[in-house]
């Protein structure tokens, strides 16, 4: 492959693109924020005006754009992406979108010709920066094999999550669970300070105990426990709240459609969205620790 187009250069996006370069794959970026594009430009990407100039002539397509209507607006209708590109082009499509979402745009790209993947990430902005994203993939194992070592320039764990929409299944599951656990561990630190607990030693005791868990691994909510978390930064960068509330709602969503039954996760989306009401959604996940303390 000599020609990646990358397209959306968010939080997320522009460390992948960066661990592209670094590979030594030729990037060809877009991305709505200049300032983004030529970033990455000054890095050795090339700078594309829009998304259909990075895509010209491209080998693979790499996209990480917010929510369904975004990925659906840049491929689908007459003017839509998948009318420019031949047939046999790489598609890896990297947003969390709607698993329903995910197949329409799989169906477009089967008519023509396009090898698509529904490849939805994991890890967060320093699992990006570090080239250790989990992806979790939906389509044919051909087509990942296909497209393993540009996962494996971006990512540590690839995982192929079933047929065409499993990768955003998947991806529900996962963010449904650690929203969860970041409530649940919001709820404990709030608790054990208010009682009189050291935050950094009530969090220590938890993580080596049966409360243990990822958040308390690598993402502890409460200021000051882990320097370099968004907790301790105001809770900036990271995974904004606003995109967890978006992916709980694609969770609740999936469970309807399948008839699950999801009490928990009906409750942390309505907690992120009080978050939001707040004007916090632009703020890291975790800051639904501020729920928790008066």
């Amino acid at each position: 492959m000599t020609h990646i187009a990358f397209i959306g250069l968010g939080h997320m996006g522009l460390p992948m693109a960066r661990n592209l370069l670094k590979a030594g794959f030729a990037v060809k970026a877009f991305d709505l924020q200049k300032n983004a594009v030529e970033q990455l430009a000054a890095e050795g990407a090339i700078a594309a005006s829009s998304a259909e100039d990075a895509a010209q002539g491209a080998s693979a397509v790499v996209s990480m754009l917010p929510a369904s209507r975004h990925v659906e607006g840049l491929y689908l209708g007459e003017n839509g992406l998948f009318s420019k590109l031949a047939p046999g082009t790489l598609v890896l499509e990297c947003s969390t979108i709607a698993p329903d979402a995910a197949r329409h745009v799989h169906a477009a790209a089967r008519e023509r010709g396009i090898e698509l993947l529904d490849a939805p990430v994991s890890g967060g902005t320093g699992g990006a920066a570090a080239g250790t994203l989990t992806f979790m993939i939906g389509g044919a194992a051909s087509t990942l094999e296909k497209a393993r070592k540009l996962f494996e320039a971006m990512g540590k764990n690839i995982f192929h999550a079933g047929p065409e929409g499993a990768g955003q299944v998947a991806k529900v599951c996962n963010n449904q669970v650690l929203a969860v656990q970041m409530i649940a561990t919001s709820e404990a630190m709030a608790m054990g300070v208010a009682n009189g607990l050291d935050p950094a030693v009530l969090a220590e005791i938890m993580r080596q105990s049966s409360g243990g868990n990822w958040t308390l691994e690598k993402y502890n909510p409460w200021p000051g426990v882990m320097p370099h978390a968004p907790a301790s930064n105001n809770y900036s960068g990271g995974f904004m709240a606003e995109l967890m509330t978006k992916d709980l709602g694609l969770a609740q969503e999936a469970a309807q459609a399948s008839g699950n039954s999801t009490p928990m996760g009906a409750l942390a989306l309505q907690l992120y969205r009080l978050l939001i009401k707040q004007g916090k959604g632009k703020q890291d996940f975790s800051v639904v620790q501020q729920l928790f303390v008066e």
